[in-house]
C-alpha cells in the first residue's frame, strides 16, 4: 500500500526489467526519449527530482513528492510511456517491466538523504561497468548536478504522429517533437543552503564514490568493462547474476525514526482496513485514511 507520510517526502523509486534483460541499454536515441518522457513527466505532475541513474536493466529516481496521488501520477506517465518506446526501440513487444515500481519512503535526516543519493549517484561505477560514473553512457545525474548546465530530453507526440498517418501526411521525426527540460532539485534537507554549498556538498560525495571505487577496481584487479563495451551489449541478454534483494519500506539514519515511521504506516494500514470492512458493509461514507486510494473511490487528498 502506498504511504507518503507528508508533503516534501524524499522517495527512491526503482524499476527493473522483465527478466534482467538489458532493455534500457544506453544509446543517443535511448537518452533522448528518457529525457523527454522524464521531462514531460515533471511537466504533467510537478515531482521534483533529485537524482536518477538509468542502468541497462534498472533505474533509480530520487523524487520530492507531496502526496500518494503525485507519486502514482507520475510513474504511471513515465513507466508505460518509456516502455512503449523503449520497446520499439530495441522491437522488444512483450512485457518490459519485471512489476510494478518500488518506492522506498526516506526520512528527512540529513544523513539518510545524502546516503541514498550517493548510492544512486554511484551507479556505473559501483558494478564495475566504468571506471568513473561520468563515464556513464546512459542517463545519469551526476554530470548535471556537478556543472549545472540544463538536461534537455526529447518528447515525442504520438497521438499527434498518428492523427497526421491518419491524414495521409508525411512528416519528419521532430515534426511533432517538443523539448522539455528536466529540472534538478536538491534534497529537501539541503533546500535551504546557498547553491554554492549544495554544490560543495554534491562535489564531496562525488569524490567519496571515485575514492571507492578506485580501491574496488584495485582490490578486485579487473579492469572496468567500459562505456563502448556497455553499448554494444544486445538488450535480450539475461545477466548471470541480478540483485533481487528485499526492499525496506523506510531508510533512515537512525532506528527511532524508523521505528516512527512504521508506526506511522502500520496506523495508516490500520484506518485503511478498517474503513474498507465499513464499505464492504454497506457504508458509502466509511472514512478512509488521508493520502489513501479507497477502492473505486476518488483519492483522499488532505
Amino acid at each position: 500500500m502506498r504511504f507518503i507520510p507528508g508533503k516534501k517526502t524524499l522517495v527512491e523509486v526503482t524499476t527493473r526489467t522483465v527478466h534482467s534483460r538489458l532493455l534500457l541499454r544506453p544509446s543517443s536515441e535511448l537518452n533522448e526519449i528518457v529525457l523527454g518522457i522524464l521531462g514531460r513527466a515533471q511537466e504533467l505532475y510537478g515531482a521534483k527530482i533529485s537524482g536518477y541513474a538509468f542502468l541497462s536493466n534498472h533505474y533509480h529516481l530520487l523524487l520530492v513528492v507531496d502526496s500518494a496521488k503525485e507519486l502514482a501520477g507520475f510513474m504511471t506517465h513515465f513507466n508505460s510511456n518509456l516502455a512503449r518506446e523503449a520497446g520499439r526501440l530495441v522491437q522488444w513487444r512483450e512485457k518490459f517491466w519485471a512489476r510494478r515500481y518500488r518506492a522506498i519512503v526516506i526520512s528527512g535526516e540529513e544523513g539518510a538523504q545524502r546516503e541514498r543519493l550517493k548510492y544512486v549517484l554511484s551507479h556505473g561505477a559501483k558494478e564495475g561497468l566504468v571506471s568513473d560514473a561520468r563515464e556513464w553512457p546512459g542517463v545519469h545525474a551526476i554530470r548535471p548536478l556537478l556543472t549545472g548546465e540544463p538536461v534537455v530530453g526529447t518528447w515525442f507526440d504520438r497521438t499527434q504522429e498518428y492523427a497526421a498517418r491518419r491524414r495521409g501526411e508525411s512528416f519528419e521525426r521532430l515534426r511533432y517533437a517538443t523539448h522539455p527540460t528536466v529540472r534538478l532539485s536538491p534534497l529537501p534537507c539541503w533546500e535551504d543552503l546557498r547553491p554554492d554549498l549544495q554544490k560543495k556538498r554534491i562535489e564531496e560525495i562525488v569524490q567519496e564514490i571515485e575514492n571507492e571505487t578506485k580501491a574496488r577496481n584495485e582490490e578486485k584487479g579487473v579492469p572496468p568493462l567500459g562505456p563502448d563495451a556497455v553499448r554494444r551489449q544486445s538488450p535480450e541478454t539475461i545477466p548471470p547474476r541480478s540483485k533481487k534483494s528485499p526492499a525496506p519500506f523506510f531508510l533512515a539514519a537512525s532506528k527511532r525514526v524508523r521505528d516512527d515511521l512504521r508506526r506511522a504506516y502500520c496506523s495508516f494500514v490500520a484506518a485503511f482496513r478498517e474503513a474498507a470492512e465499513e464499505l464492504k458493509a454497506g457504508n458509502r461514507n466509511a472514512c478512509f485514511p488521508e493520502g489513501s486510494f479507497p477502492p473505486a473511490m476518488p483519492f483522499v487528498s488532505g
